[in-house]
């Protein structure tokens, strides 16, 4: 285990400001044998888009925001969960069941000429969609649905190929059929096609991605689409061929948007990294599991065990990083021991009430415009993470109740997005690493 970062051990507790700090915010991939060369040249900067998350346009509170987050976010958990169970049960089954939803939107375009469209950026699958005519059965977007018979560029993809044979479920009669399940009943059908996607000026040609005519699910609706960033070979990042990508989330509180860095812009950083390995699980080859060797909470490394977050080899636990999902669920023992450290550490009474929806919350002094919280620390293999205060307790003077943006879960633990804010969290395929660099995510 590494020791204490210099700033903890002299600093054992944060102050944490009340005016303010309301949070939930919401991102893969191995190399595959797909020759996208032709790419290459146009990305030798690459890229940076723009992400909104899902609910900055609704007119909700802090708490509003949180509990419409951890709403979406539980169930993300229960989807991922049942991936898992379903893949370890019968290791000759494939799952076909992908997480789906998400906390941002990008923005893109498709076609020839370009048609602009709002898309859920995923970690946790790899298929890039969008709704496309003639609909069987779509859902209400809010962008004019894609119809290829008006683009230049757009061409079915064969049965032969690479990208068809990657799909989990596909089908040959009219060119290369598909249908990717995301749980809750939530799919989408469709012909496997390619297309020149165009973002942020940087028009990529031939990125496959499901023409779905038929599409249902409650999670989609505030974008026309998803698009894929996770492992596996259907993601952008995969068939780019560009090894790097990094997300600055910003404050889920505020209005600035966040950042998805696409290319060589993913790392153009010189300042104070720390680096971890992405684990692969063979079972789950698309989301990005880290090994997390411990939690410190004050100066008080807790007494988790060793095997808690390991990876199992049924492909059961284990540590995800996911930005589709809003708090962090650790497995059940580890987050009983995180609590129990919070309110012995915390000199404030904890609050019963359960208004908000977390497992831990604390009543607030009236008036109170600053409290003293622990410190918390993630010890990643390799990266000691010393998370700032508004990353993990959200506190509102209002409602008169700070809480811990944690939970627990019973299995696979998910390290979520209000505790990835304002930092650059690099994803480097060739290397197979995951680096976090602290930033200020509504400069950039």
């Amino acid at each position: 285990m590494a020791s204490l970062p210099h700033s903890l051990s002299s600093l054992l507790f944060l102050t944490l400001a009340l005016i303010l700090i309301f949070v939930p915010p919401g991102f893969s991939t191995s190399r595959h044998a797909l020759d996208h060369g032709h790419v290459h040249h146009l990305m030798k900067n690459g890229f940076k888009i723009t992400l909104k998350h899902v609910d900055s346009a609704g007119n909700f509170t802090k708490f509003e925001r949180l509990q419409r987050a951890m709403k979406r976010g539980r169930q993300r958990l229960q989807k991922f969960s049942e991936m898992v169970l379903a893949a370890s049960a019968d290791s000759d089954v494939k799952s076909t069941v992908y997480p789906g939803n998400g906390e941002f939107l990008m923005k893109l375009s498709i076609g020839t000429p370009p048609e602009s469209f709002s898309a859920i950026m995923d970690t946790g699958s790899d298929l890039i969609w969008t709704q496309c005519k003639p609909c069987q059965q779509c859902y209400a977007q809010p962008t004019p649905v894609f119809d290829p018979k008006k683009s230049s560029s757009f061409s079915k993809t064969e049965c032969s190929s690479d990208l068809c044979k990657a799909l989990p479920t596909s089908s040959c009669s009219d060119g290369c059929e598909y249908l990717y399940t995301y749980g809750d009943y939530s799919s989408t059908q469709g012909i496997l096609a390619t297309e020149t996607f165009t973002f942020d000026k940087v028009s990529v040609p031939k990125i496959g991605f499901g023409c779905g005519e038929d599409n249902e699910g409650s999670g989609f609706t505030q974008g026309a689409g998803l698009v894929g960033l996770g492992r596996g070979p259907l993601s952008l990042v995969s068939q780019m061929g560009q090894p790097k990508f990094s997300y600055c989330l910003t404050s889920i509180d505020g209005t600035k948007p966040s950042t998805l860095l696409m290319g060589s812009l993913a790392s153009n950083v010189n300042k104070s990294v720390q680096t971890t390995p992405l684990i692969q699980n063979p079972s789950q080859p698309s989301f990005y599991y880290l090994s997390l060797e411990g939690i410190t909470v004050g100066s008080t490394n807790l007494p988790i065990k060793k095997s808690t977050f390991a990876l199992n080899d049924d492909g059961s636990g284990g540590l995800i990083i996911d930005s589709g999902t809003t708090i962090t669920y650790l497995e059940e023992s580890a987050f009983a021991l995180v609590k129990k450290a919070f309110i012995s550490q915390v000199k404030l009474p904890v609050d019963k009430s359960n208004s908000v929806g977390l497992d831990l919350c604390f009543t607030l002094p009236s008036g109170a415009t600053s409290v003293e919280i622990p410190a918390l620390v993630f010890h990643f293999k390799g990266a000691d993470l010393d998370l700032p205060g508004e990353n993990y307790m959200i506190a509102d003077s209002s409602v008169g109740v700070m809480c811990l943006a944690m939970g627990s879960s019973n299995g696979m633990s998910i390290f979520g997005n209000i505790q990835q804010q304002n930092i650059m969290v690099v994803h480097d395929l060739d290397k197979q690493t995951m680096s976090f660099i602290p930033t200020e995510c509504d400069q950039l």
